[in-house]
């Protein structure tokens, strides 16, 4: 369920605020204008995997969400995979991780890298 004080954009992919504080702390050891990418690709062990990369450049079609000076890019492949999402980090027992909430997947796996459609 989606709160107003996570802005969303018109895909309705949202960042939390525990999300935007946790990409400040990592982009803050790369270099200056440095981006989290979130992607899908192929693979995992239910069918679609994210991926989390550093980036420094904004590709044609990328969507750019911006929370609290963090910057999130998705490219336009992954955008119909991902519309509707919540990026979130948590720290629980398992250790801490970027976690995605994705009302597109039917199914995940237990360590919710991975997810089928």
């Amino acid at each position: 369920m989606m709160t107003t004080d996570m802005p969303v954009n018109p895909r309705g992919i949202a960042v939390t605020g525990k999300a935007a504080t946790r990409i400040l702390s990592v982009m803050a050891k790369e270099p200056p204008g440095s981006m989290l990418r979130v992607s899908v690709a192929g693979g995992g062990c239910s069918g679609f995997q994210y991926i989390f990369d550093v980036d420094q450049e904004k590709a044609p079609g990328d969507l750019v969400i911006e929370r609290d000076g963090a910057t999130v890019l998705i490219d336009e492949t992954s955008l119909d995979l991902l519309e509707g999402c919540t990026i979130d980090f948590v720290d629980d027992l398992v250790g801490q991780s970027f976690r995605i909430t994705n009302p597109n997947a039917t199914s995940s796996c237990g360590c919710g890298t991975s997810f089928a459609l």
